[in-house]
């Protein structure tokens, strides 16, 4: 824990460093173009500059890597180009801790796309002297996952990677879409877990950055007395959305007199309030079911008295609510007792690196199943919060939870990061 604190006191008294407010990198093999960094091989970062890959990575090795620049915290717009003069490229972009933001995103040989998106970098220090936002243990990161560092870093990935160029750019007016909830929400540094509000930025317009709070174990409570409310507030500016999903962890409560129809709905109209007072728009998100069937295959509900607390809390606050419980019922029904394990982490024995026993989670998502949800979350905005879904990205596309994806087409690649231990929560 001391290394923690640490950690956050020197974010606290660096991040007013003054890094260059625009960059421009040349990721090909030719002269570099005007105005342009040329970054090589053997750029690498904390090599006496601030951008770079990681030590030991490299865009030419054809493998995925991890790409960062030292910037102030905010929201920043990311103009990237790919291609190849010879050959056939496939990207998949993911920023920060495994966002997802592009995914197989091809060109033909000789061709080049161009693709436009917003992300927003976040760090321990809570503006106007409001202290320093509790970090636990995993969000400290690996050098290869930074989620509230110092750095904008962008993961490479993908059958044939092919980036030309990348133009970053601090943006003031950009619409941020903060996550509060526990570790269905959350970026989850590790394969093969995976929170919906990592997949979410995939789905939204190239002026909404996703800024996602989350963290595995926490409930409405303790989520404020980490400061994590108090960091969200302090960056929010008019017209900035809080998405706030509970339940898991608030269930586990066992003060006298906790319930959902008591201190959960009073911490959630405790949110909703505050978010108000900012200026910005509450919408409460139903918490999504755990994996559980019944004798006749049908799936049963664990959390549907929360889920019951969220709607009243909307209703009688006027508030927006997406019922990702509804619909995660319907998403676990339509793919049925087996295949919904592939929406979850169940892996055999040994198929996962690091972890050697047989993971059967019902609790957590792995990739395929926090990309489910985070549609199912995309479907809400555009029935629940029509403002945001002039904003969605144009092809988003319509979801039906009762006829998702096929989990055998799913393509989005796997990070290299490979879990030891699941995350907290269940």
């Amino acid at each position: 824990m001391k290394f923690i604190r640490n950690l956050a006191l020197s974010c606290a008294l660096h991040g007013s460093l003054v890094h260059a407010a625009e960059h421009k990198f040349d990721f090909t093999a030719e002269k570099a173009l005007p105005g342009f960094t040329k970054i090589s091989p053997d750029t690498l970062y904390g090599t006496g500059q601030n951008f770079g890959y990681l030590p030991g990575q490299a865009l030419a090795s054809g493998q995925p890597v991890n790409f960062a620049v030292d910037v102030d915290e905010g929201n920043y717009q990311v103009t990237l180009r790919f291609g190849h003069a010879q050959h056939a490229t496939c990207t998949t972009v993911k920023t920060e801790s495994r966002r997802l933001v592009i995914e197989n995103l091809t060109t033909t040989p000789g061709n080049q796309e161009t693709r436009t998106f917003t992300v927003n970098v976040r760090k321990p220090a809570i503006r106007g002297g409001g202290g320093i936002t509790k970090l636990n243990a995993r969000e400290t990161g690996p050098p290869l996952s930074p989620g509230w560092d110092d750095r904008l870093s962008f993961e490479f990935n993908g059958k044939n990677p092919g980036v030309v160029s990348m133009e970053i750019k601090p943006v003031k007016d950009a619409i941020t879409i903060f996550l509060a909830g526990d570790s269905t929400v959350t970026d989850q540094v590790y394969e093969p877990y995976a929170g919906w509000g990592q997949m979410l930025p995939r789905f939204m317009g190239s002026q909404v950055a996703v800024s996602n709070h989350a963290e595995s174990g926490l409930a409405l409570r303790s989520f404020e007395s980490q400061k994590r409310l108090a960091k969200i507030l302090s960056m929010m500016k008019r017209g900035d959305y809080l998405f706030i999903q509970f339940g898991h962890n608030d269930q586990k409560d066992r003060r006298e007199g906790a319930g959902p129809f008591t201190t959960y709905k009073q911490a959630l109209e405790k949110f909703v309030r505050a978010v108000d007072d900012q200026g910005g728009i509450p919408v409460l998100v139903t918490p999504m079911e755990r994996r559980r069937f019944d004798r006749d295959g049908k799936p049963e509900a664990t959390l549907a008295d929360y889920a019951k607390a969220v709607r009243q809390v909307g209703k009688e606050q006027k508030v927006s609510v997406i019922d990702l419980h509804a619909m995660s019922i319907k998403l676990y029904a339509a793919l049925g007792p087996d295949a919904s394990t592939k929406a979850f982490v169940f892996y055999p024995a040994g198929t996962v690196p690091g972890m050697p026993q047989a993971l059967k989670d019902n609790t957590h998502h792995n990739n395929f199943g926090g990309y489910e949800l985070a549609r199912c979350v995309v479907e809400g905005i555009r029935e629940n919060v029509p403002k945001l879904a002039k904003h969605l990205a144009p092809d988003a596309g319509h979801f039906n939870p009762e006829n998702p994806d096929s989990p055998e087409k799913f393509a989005v690649p796997m990070s290299p990061l490979q879990a030891t231990a699941p995350p907290a929560g269940s």
